[in-house]
């Protein structure tokens, strides 16, 4: 059974774990957040977009 989850959705479940249970600040997270977004309208964002996509492709052919 395969399980596919959208990055966002899961980045987002990891900012509120962070918030809820090892003190981030909320203004942390939106600071976070906003980086985010400058990166990607930046001229990093296709290294950015290349590595994560890498990344999960070799997540996904691991084998267990």
């Amino acid at each position: 059974m395969a399980l596919s989850i959208s990055a966002v959705v899961l980045l987002a479940i990891i900012v509120f774990l962070l918030v809820k249970k090892s003190g981030l600040k909320a203004g942390h997270a939106i600071v976070c957040m906003l980086l985010g977004f400058y990166l990607a309208s930046s001229t990093i964002a296709p290294t950015i977009t290349d590595l994560t996509t890498n990344i999960a492709g070799m997540i996904s052919d691991i084998n267990f």
